[in-house]
């Protein structure tokens, strides 16, 4: 039994990872319409800390930075450093050292966590990190059609078996005050793409507020990913931004009138107040890092089919598997041929202005990862050239965004009054929240 069950303390925790969200934004929104957002800012003026991340921009991604949380290590102690590597570390994550002093652990979609737990309350994978699930039916059909969606979702591509159980889900899992908000949602869907982001996380969170009441873990997890998505791709947008930029969005892109920060920030406020009602639970609410403004325009593609586009290269491979927007993994049957691969890769450069379509390349030996880093419009005058052959790269590309917010190093997290006297000092790097988590159960 752990210390924290021997000292009477039997509220669980619950921690949810609002990722990237930038509360100084917050915070402007609220000096402008204070009581807009309630929640948030209870959650603000209550205990919190700012924390900090690591040093280099290329090390500022929230799969490093969570992976720092979940094993109390920086990005030098844990070296995981792309998205789905969490699987080859054999660093300690907090939730198996949590189920080892005796503890239930739960998690929705903790961004590159591998699953080592023996007997998880739930546990549903992100979309982008094979790894198991915890086995029941509906983890294993909500983990397969949100990793579906989510990896096709710049060509808006839902599969006719994900649409089924998602839709399943909704009538199983959406809470009835809840409600409004799915109908006003899917209304306003069509060409928005951040209130299908949304809607995506007010699911997991009903999952995750069902699965709790039901199964009454010690500790749970939840990954929430549209806050950052929106900021990414829409921060330009946010009306207190406004005054401090010149650049803006185009009309073709979104209209200047609509303000998709906002919305995520009304339905986040309405997902906080719903975990501070809960009085059975201790609560963090924490960032990871955050995002600013960005000082260009910058876009963002995504293969259409990473296989069929490989192959057309003449590139030989024993499989890729896509992961966040721009970046894939590709794995090869040798080190020669992954080598030959690099080379293939690096040598595509954009005939228009000899610019290359894949600069960031990581060769692992058998592996590459690989992120289409090519900045620009590609309309249909934009080929690269293949052994003197021609590819038009729209045919083969799908938008994604205009990049709106970049990361940076300033992270936020709050708690409520049982778990605040284990916080982190002010400006601690984020992977002391682990030490909040075990200090507050004592192991």
């Amino acid at each position: 039994m752990s210390n924290a069950k021997q000292s009477g303390r039997c509220k669980s925790l619950v921690f949810v990872e609002l990722n990237e969200i930038n509360f100084d934004v917050v915070a402007k929104y609220i000096a402008v319409a204070p009581g807009r957002f309630p929640a948030l800012q209870r959650l603000m003026q209550g205990p919190g800390v700012r924390t900090a991340a690591e040093q280099e921009y290329e090390a500022l991604e929230p799969w490093i930075q969570w992976v720092s949380v979940y094993t109390g290590r920086d990005y030098a102690g844990h070296q995981v450093f792309r998205l789905g590597d969490s699987v080859n570390s054999t660093a300690e994550q907090i939730f198996e050292r949590l189920e080892s002093a005796g503890l239930k652990v739960g998690a929705i979609s903790p961004i590159n966590a591998d699953n080592r737990l023996k007997r998880p309350a739930y546990f549903i994978p992100d979309p982008w990190t094979k790894t198991k699930d915890d086995g029941s039916f509906w983890s294993r059909k909500l983990a397969q059609a949100v990793s579906q969606v989510v990896n096709d979702n710049s060509q808006a591509k839902v599969s006719r078996s994900s649409a089924l159980y998602l839709a399943l889900a909704l009538l199983r899992f959406a809470r009835p005050k809840h409600w409004p908000l799915y109908l006003r949602l899917m209304s306003k869907a069509r060409g928005a793409s951040w209130r299908k982001a949304l809607l995506l996380d007010l699911l997991l969170s009903d999952v995750h507020h069902s699965l709790h009441r039901r199964t009454r873990p010690d500790f749970s997890a939840l990954f929430l990913n549209a806050g950052a998505h929106i900021q990414h791709h829409y921060f330009l947008n946010a009306a207190p931004l406004k005054a401090t930029t010149q650049l803006q969005n185009p009309s073709w892109y979104v209209s200047s009138k609509e303000d998709p920060v906002a919305e995520m920030l009304e339905i986040y406020d309405r997902l906080v107040a719903d975990a501070l009602a809960d009085s059975t639970s201790e609560l963090i609410v924490a960032t990871g890092l955050s995002q600013l403004p960005y000082d260009r325009i910058k876009f963002y593609y995504r293969l259409k089919d990473h296989a069929d586009f490989l192959a057309r290269i003449g590139m030989s491979f024993k499989a890729v598997h896509p992961r966040m927007t721009r970046d894939f993994l590709i794995e090869f049957d040798s080190t020669e041929q992954a080598t030959s691969a690099e080379r293939l890769l690096r040598a595509l450069r954009v005939s228009n202005d000899d610019e290359p379509l894949f600069k960031d390349i990581d060769n692992r030996g058998d592996s590459l990862f690989v992120t289409l880093t090519y900045p620009h419009e590609i309309d249909q005058s934009v080929t690269v050239e293949v052994d003197k052959r021609t590819l038009r790269m729209a045919d083969h590309v799908a938008f994604v965004a205009i990049k709106n917010g970049m990361h940076q190093g300033l992270g936020f997290a709050y708690f409520t009054p049982g778990v605040a006297p284990y916080a982190p000092k002010q400006g601690a790097h984020v992977s002391a929240l682990h030490s909040t988590v075990s200090g507050y159960f004592g192991v």
